[in-house]
């Protein structure tokens, strides 16, 4: 087992990634590589540089990576008020990809502040 799949932040950033996949699958076809691959390429860097911050020499340097998943988790947000004014999301798959986020993004700066204060 990677040391990140223990992380609670990992695998709700996994669990988030589903929602995200799911609620994109019906967007227009139209669509494809525009809204439906922007957002699905933020959600999967979410999780994906939480894992790779793992990796890192420093503390510091993790901490960065988590910064930059915390952006990617904005990115799907900003997405998301985008496809729901274009009538791609339903209001309750954008209640829950919001709630969710707002939760991952609170664990995503406890284990940012969390690295930076060990560093100190």
């Amino acid at each position: 087992m990677f040391n990140f799949e223990r992380l609670e932040v990992w695998k709700r950033s996994i669990d988030l990634a589903d929602v995200v996949y799911a609620a994109s699958s019906t967007f227009p076809a139209d669509e494809r590589f525009g809204l439906t691959s922007q957002i699905r390429r933020a959600i999967v860097s979410v999780s994906s540089n939480i894992a790779e911050g793992s990796a890192r020499a420093s503390r510091t340097d993790y901490a960065r990576f988590i910064e930059i998943a915390g952006g990617s988790l904005f990115e799907v947000v900003s997405q998301s008020f985008i496809a729901r004014s274009r009538g791609m999301l339903a209001e309750e798959q954008f209640k829950k990809i919001y709630e969710e986020a707002e939760e991952l993004s609170k664990m995503l700066s406890g284990l940012r502040n969390y690295l930076l204060g060990a560093a100190s």
